[in-house]
């Protein structure tokens, strides 16, 4: 964290062989150039101690606030209703209707009701502000996550948010400041590190069996068409119409990160990356919503995806987006080494 990081993004590139002899490039040529984008690490604040191994005093019962009810956040309700040594102490969401539906969770697990907030955008920060909570956990969508983690944190909360937790490198140091200025553990909830098939690969690579790994490539590969819908207010459906780029990198990313000790003795150095033109967001715009084709294809992002990424020491990672095609749920994950 302390060596300056040198990102050089050819986002979305097309790579142009020119087969010139001799002279001066003409305007259009210099213009179908595209240039590295590069990022230095931000001048930070002094005194500054990272939360990597961050140990904290115990606390025999973990006090939990949730803030996002919707789509992700019930079901977290509903696994810390099985945790030992915890206590939902209260509900956020912007509809009344939601936290009593995460209330009636409680009440099946013949639990005490948590306090409830609703009804204004800024009801979060009535949960964040309370004495009693620990712990805040953040499902609401991505726009707001790095808002909500930061301003918890500023009232002394650990924190807990789903993935992506921040939208932009500006967010993504405002984060790591925070949670390095109060000491406190901040936690991108990427569960796909957990699941059973990339823990059993990390558990192989670091027993050795697959000699030194090289090489590791992950996906988000999964049709959203049935849940377009779904999201409060289209955002969804509206970052990827605005945004371009693999726009929801971390189910791939994290188990590769993991497996290379990315932020264990590696960083990510370099990275490029291109996509296809859209088409199928376009046309379930017309299909479905009944937009003009004009319209329907005004969308920033591609279809596919792919971006590689070259480490400090010479590994290299493979990542893929796709929401679009249709095409079975796959992350794609993929590991090789010296050894197989």
């Amino acid at each position: 964290m302390q060596k300056r990081i040198i990102l050089a993004a050819f986002l979305w590139a097309i790579i142009l062989f020119v087969g010139c002899a001799s002279g001066s490039k003409a305007p259009q040529e210099e213009k179908d150039i595209f240039q590295p984008i590069l990022t230095d690490i931000p001048e930070r604040p002094a005194g500054q101690k990272d939360v990597l191994g961050l140990v904290t005093p115990k606390l025999d019962t973990v006090r939990v606030g949730f803030i996002g009810l919707g789509m992700r956040g019930p079901g977290a309700v509903q696994r810390f209703t099985h945790i030992p040594g915890t206590k939902i102490v209260a509900l956020c969401d912007l509809h009344a209707d939601r936290v009593e539906k995460s209330q009636q969770i409680l009440d099946n697990a013949g639990l005490p009701r948590a306090a409830e907030y609703s009804g204004s955008v800024d009801a979060w920060k009535q949960l964040c502000k309370r004495d009693d909570i620990n712990l805040v956990y953040i499902a609401t969508d991505w726009k707001h996550h790095a808002e909500m983690m930061i301003y918890a944190m500023e009232q002394g909360k650990h924190v807990a948010c789903e993935v992506p937790a921040a939208m932009n490198l500006d967010e993504i140091w405002r984060v790591i400041n925070m949670a390095e200025k109060m000491q406190v553990h901040c936690m991108q909830l990427e569960n796909c590190v957990y699941d059973f098939f990339e823990l059993t690969t990390l558990n192989m690579a670091q027993h050795g069996l697959f000699g030194e790994v090289l090489h590791a490539e992950g996906a988000y590969i999964h049709n959203l068409a049935e849940y377009w819908d779904m999201y409060e207010g289209d955002w969804r459906m509206e970052y990827n119409r605005k945004h371009r780029g693999d726009v929801y990198a971390t189910h791939g990313l994290g188990p590769v990160c993991q497996v290379l000790d990315i932020h264990r003795g590696d960083k990510m150095n370099y990275l490029v990356a291109m996509d296809t033109k859209p088409v199928n967001i376009p046309e379930y715009l017309i299909e479905k919503r009944g937009m003009d084709r004009d319209s329907a294809y005004q969308v920033a992002n591609g279809q596919h995806t792919m971006t590689i990424i070259r480490t400090e020491k010479g590994k290299t990672i493979q990542i893929q987006h796709d929401v679009a095609s249709p095409r079975p749920y796959s992350r794609m994950y993929q590991v090789s080494g010296t050894k197989g």
